[in-house]
């Protein structure tokens, strides 16, 4: 596993509460985020980093999708 740095939409509402909704592959294909599932502060173990981590559906899978706090960019786990 690899840690993969993807461009992502967000929305911010007037709170300041973050809801992704689509993220860009390496390839530039677009995917859009079904359902936000969890979101928590955790660690991503096998690829090093830490922050907010949204549990996303895209296509009908779970995945994660890292907020990175202190270098500020959004990363998965790939492969």
């Amino acid at each position: 596993m690899r840690k993969v740095v993807v461009p992502v939409v967000v929305h911010i509402d007037e709170k300041g509460r973050i809801t992704p909704l689509s993220l860009e592959w390496e390839d530039g294909t677009v995917y859009q985020i079904d359902r936000i599932l969890q979101v928590e502060r955790a660690v991503a173990q096998q690829v090093g980093g830490a922050g907010i981590r949204y549990t996303v559906r895209v296509l009908g899978r779970e995945r994660y999708l890292y907020h990175d706090d202190l270098e500020g960019n959004w990363f998965v786990e790939g492969r």
